[in-house]
């Protein structure tokens, strides 16, 4: 047989990676919609990204995985493969690469089959580190989320984003078109709603039972933002003591708190003093289901959060009313700039009504979403994207106000010499070295004075 045959019989082995339930439905959404070519095997590699993997579930251990299961050949553990290292922060050395990938494909049964991967965020390990073990295999990424509306969060090697062959997304929000990995030019394709929804009315019906939960009651979908030094633990309690306010105030008088899965038990607690305070009834959901399920069997009359990508589904998807607060102060406290939530909290801000029906806080017109994600996003990564700087200047200049002010920083601005930044007429001195240097200067000789 002619090496040319060899080659054209290889059997194709494509690889799904996932770390939640709601990335492998839209896997599954995905599969079942054909957006991908028939192979000889489809494996499901999961991750198990919680700071203590060896306390925490992996994804096919939670309730309700059984019916996504059905949709690959066998199942994979990376956290094994990789053992005894944590997958957030093992990345092989460049000349153990080769090594590495001999022995994933013995571990696995791979041979020499051509590889497929699937992946989600990319840019960062554990799904970089599979894309550079496995040097010569296509890759398609997935968004797990709105961080797809967003910049890629760290400059890509080309060796892995030219593989990248296109972007499957959810369409959270209709009309805006993703940014991520836009400056490899990566196509994005949408994962069909139907089918999306399809697989999860399956994956509610393997759920066990939850309680019974009150007609007309409001969800409350806790995010623990302290867990990624966002905020403190004592504004997040306070945040979720805010939604059952605003809630209430709304009418409703049965408050349902699904907490995050690795959330301290204090939160709940917390929101048990303030619900007696205020006379209404409390459930708190101790089973780590996805919101959807909630979405799906019991028909919340509110769904509150402060940027959850269950906000958008629950609007978009399953038309239910929805409500964000506490986004304003959040994206003040973003750290660095750069910092992926970004465009997720200008999107919550900018699309969700406030709970709080505050004077000012109206959505902004759809027709103007993209050339403020745009806008966000270069002055996130204009390094990765200098091409957008011309829809920024064009957005900041025309639509910059009081509204949409908060989602730009008059110092990052003023850094990029952008409009809204210093005044205009001052406007050369962030391209002018010797301005530059002369307030440098001046600096230093200021605080050689104080001391």
């Amino acid at each position: 047989m002619s090496p040319n045959s060899a080659r054209a019989t290889r059997r194709t082995t494509q690889i799904f990676c996932a770390s939640t339930l709601y990335g492998v439905a839209t896997l599954a959404a995905a599969i079942e919609s054909d957006l991908f070519e028939e192979a000889e095997r489809r494996v499901l590699l999961v991750f198990n990204n919680a700071a203590t993997p060896e306390t925490t579930p992996a994804l096919d251990e939670m309730p309700g995985f059984d019916p996504l299961r059905d949709h690959f050949d066998g199942v994979l553990s990376w956290n094994e493969a990789i053992h005894p290292f944590h997958p957030g922060s093992w990345t092989p050395r460049t000349d153990d690469i080769p090594l590495f990938e001999r022995y994933l494909r013995l571990l696995w049964g791979l041979g020499d089959d051509r590889v497929e991967l699937v992946l989600e965020s990319i840019q960062v390990t554990p799904a970089l580190t599979v894309a550079q073990l496995f040097t010569g295999a296509p890759v398609h990424v997935y968004a797990d989320g709105l961080m797809s509306y967003g910049p890629t969060r760290n400059k890509l090697d080309p060796l892995v984003g030219t593989r990248v062959r296109r972007l499957l997304h959810l369409d959270l929000v209709p009309g805006l078109t993703p940014m991520l990995l836009t400056e490899f030019d990566v196509p994005a394709q949408v994962v069909p709603t139907g089918a999306f929804l399809k697989v999860l009315g399956e994956l509610g019906e393997a759920v066990p039972e939850l309680p019974a939960l009150p007609e007309n009651s409001a969800l409350l979908l806790g995010q623990y933002l302290s867990a990624l030094n966002i905020l403190s633990a004592g504004e997040e309690e306070e945040l979720h003591v805010r939604m059952m306010r605003g809630a209430v105030e709304r009418g409703h008088r049965s408050i349902v708190f699904k907490p995050h899965p690795t959330a301290p038990a204090r939160f709940s607690r917390v929101l048990e003093t303030e619900a007696g305070k205020l006379g209404v009834d409390l459930t708190v959901l101790d089973t780590p289901v996805l919101a959807e399920v909630l979405f799906e069997r019991a028909r919340p009359g509110l769904v509150v959060g402060c940027f959850s990508t269950a906000l958008f589904t629950a609007s978009v998807f399953y038309g239910l009313p929805v409500a964000r607060i506490g986004t304003g102060p959040l994206l003040d406290r973003l750290t660095p700039y750069q910092n992926s939530n970004r465009v997720p909290a200008v999107l919550a801000d900018a699309v969700l009504p406030d709970l709080e029906r505050r004077d000012g806080e109206d959505p902004l017109p759809a027709d103007e979403l993209n050339a403020l994600v745009t806008a966000v996003g270069f002055t996130m990564q204009d390094r990765i994207y200098p091409g957008r700087r011309g829809t920024a200047e064009k957005y900041l200049a025309e639509r910059l106000r009081p509204r949409t002010r908060r989602y730009f920083r008059k110092k990052r601005l003023t850094s990029l010499g952008l409009p809204g930044g210093i005044p205009e007429r001052l406007a050369f001195l962030p391209h002018n070295s010797t301005a530059r240097r002369v307030v440098r200067q001046a600096r230093a000789l200021r605080k050689a004075v104080k001391r």
